[in-house]
């Protein structure tokens, strides 16, 4: 099944509304978000047009007076702004990819009837799990402000929890984030199971992409991600100071 010409940018557009910061400001040519604790992906700066070096400098100052280390997030075409951060001594941290697939690709076959669910808000054990994999309250509330079409996939190995999720709707697109698995349930093929969940409620919700974010470190959902046959179709990675930790 072909997937359709889908841009970075768009997908870029698709993180943001459906991972929002907690607040944005403009900073010269770039925008820096206020992430409120919950990680790099809501707290980095993004440029909005080209930048030397003294309104670099300026971004560094206000994301360090909004109470956060100097972060930015560098994305296709960004090639000169990574350049220039590296020549000032930034450190290149989580290289990411984002993978799509057409929702119908991964509807049938649906998975086991008792496998996977989709509700809303998060049941408590949803939340537990999420804990467990380092997904804290900061992050559940990102999750929480988004105004997109949402939903959390619960995942059961047999007759108990095991496994948990996040997805939300942008145009068109639905885009998974905050997969987590508990560790004596893992090789068991939930990931996959609700994979296949989040693609059942997009496709209801009309979206025709299903859309997941994955760290280049993280080999095992890589290669869940291939097997289900979806497509790398954009990348990003940040930068930072390392002498200036982010979280």
């Amino acid at each position: 099944m072909s997937v359709p010409r889908i841009t970075p940018e768009t997908l870029y557009a698709v993180v943001e509304a459906t991972w929002p910061p907690a607040s944005t400001h403009v900073c010269g040519p770039f925008t820096l978000r206020q992430g409120a604790g919950g990680g790099k992906r809501v707290s980095a700066a993004t440029a909005r047009a080209a930048a030397g070096a003294q309104k670099r400098m300026a971004a560094e100052d206000a994301m360090r007076a909004m109470g956060q280390a100097p972060l930015f997030m560098i994305r296709a075409g960004e090639d000169a702004l990574d350049a220039s951060l590296a020549e000032a001594g930034y450190a290149v941290i989580d290289p990411v990819k984002i993978y799509i697939v057409p929702t119908g690709a991964l509807t049938s076959p649906a998975p086991p009837r008792t496998a996977t669910f989709h509700i809303w808000p998060p049941l408590e054990i949803q939340r537990e799990i999420w804990a467990s994999g380092g997904i804290d309250a900061a992050r559940l509330d990102v999750m929480s402000r988004s105004t997109c079409a949402k939903t959390a996939i619960l995942g059961r190995d047999g007759d108990r929890p095991a496994g948990t999720g996040y997805v939300a709707l942008h145009e068109g697109i639905a885009m998974v984030h905050a997969i987590e698995v508990l560790p004596q349930n893992r090789r068991r093929s939930l990931g996959r199971y609700m994979m296949q969940e989040a693609a059942l409620w997009a496709k209801a919700q009309g979206a025709g992409t299903l859309a997941v974010i994955c760290t280049e470190a993280n080999t095992a959902a890589n290669a869940l991600y291939a097997e289900l046959g979806m497509t790398l179709a954009a990348r990003y990675h940040y930068r930072h100071l390392p002498q200036e930790p982010v979280t």
